[in-house]
């Protein structure tokens, strides 16, 4: 019981922040129609500028103003990047995303360079929260729980129960019909992908010091959120929030789990080819079990879990 609890805990914190993440790309695809690649890189820029801020103005003020400076820097490049290159297409949007996200990469290493920075859990939050039997919960896995899940709510009030959202969902599915009743379409777009950008920073800022705050920390998480949006179903963010937490809770299970097939009783002889599978731990294949569900899912549902198929 123990074990399950603690780990369910843990999964639920690691799920909560994937949906941070896939969210803000939910909605720039939703307005795109392209995976935006450059989405995790603001990920790493606001953990970075996080870090930057906290050793300025403490980690508060670090967490309010980060995710906004970044949301402001994501708005600019659509602005005065995306809104330009939509015109020729959506192969060109892609490859600028693709562009974007090396760009970011190679200015946070001008900038901080190539080593891990010391962004540390402030003090305040650094201890123990609850003792389950004989096992810690820390208190900083409480606080990212409990912003992810007030951040959801928020979303959750803005785009169903405000008249913002009500016009974001219109300029997002009928941008045309939208722009016709007299909405400024271009603006809506611009502040929902800077609005994305600022989600995905929030994720860095608190994820950055409870996991390691690195430029190679873009590329660990951005093919996950990938597979989120896309198991989910490509515009759907109730898809995207029951995913982030079915991967989040595999994975941490599957990490916490040491068993093979070779500890469950299975008997493979030593010098067949099935041998070296036979002694894989569910921990040393963890790291591939997301990408296993995404090749089931597009061969069983390609259109994801709840997505709508185009056309």
């Amino acid at each position: 019981m123990e074990f399950a609890l603690i780990t369910f805990l843990n999964g639920l914190g690691y799920g909560f922040l994937l949906f941070l993440l896939s969210s803000g790309l939910t909605l720039i695809y939703s307005m795109m129609g392209v995976p935006n690649f450059a989405h995790a890189s603001f990920y790493m820029l606001g953990a970075y500028v996080a870090y930057a801020l906290a050793g300025l103005l403490g980690f508060w003020w670090a967490l309010l103003l980060a995710p906004l400076i970044v949301g402001v820097a994501g708005a600019l490049v659509e602005h005065y990047g995306l809104r330009i290159v939509h015109r020729y297409g959506h192969v060109p949007e892609l490859l600028f995303t693709f562009g974007l996200s090396y760009l970011v990469v190679e200015l946070v290493q001008l900038v901080w360079g190539r080593s891990p920075v010391p962004y540390r859990i402030p003090p305040e939050l650094d201890g123990t929260l609850f003792t389950l039997y004989s096992t810690a919960f820390p208190v900083y896995r409480g606080f990212m729980l409990l912003v992810a899940a007030l951040m959801l709510l928020a979303l959750w009030l803005l785009l169903r129960h405000t008249r913002i959202g009500l016009l974001i969902q219109a300029a997002l599915t009928h941008p045309q019909m939208a722009e016709a009743l007299g909405h400024n379409v271009p603006r809506v777009f611009m502040l929902v992908f800077g609005g994305g950008c600022a989600l995905a920073a929030l994720a860095g800022v608190i994820g950055g010091n409870a996991f390691v705050t690195e430029p190679g920390m873009a590329a660990a998480v951005g093919s996950i959120i990938f597979v989120v949006v896309v198991v989910g179903g490509l515009g759907s963010l109730a898809g995207a929030f029951i995913t982030s937490l079915l991967i989040g809770m595999m994975q941490t299970f599957a990490v916490a789990l040491d068993v093979s097939l070779a500890s469950l009783g299975l008997q493979v002889p030593s010098g067949s080819a099935l041998a070296p599978l036979a002694r894989l731990t569910l921990a040393q294949v963890a790291p591939v079990l997301p990408y296993l569900l995404l090749v089931v899912m597009l061969v069983v549902r390609p259109k994801g879990l709840m997505g709508r198929r185009e056309g």
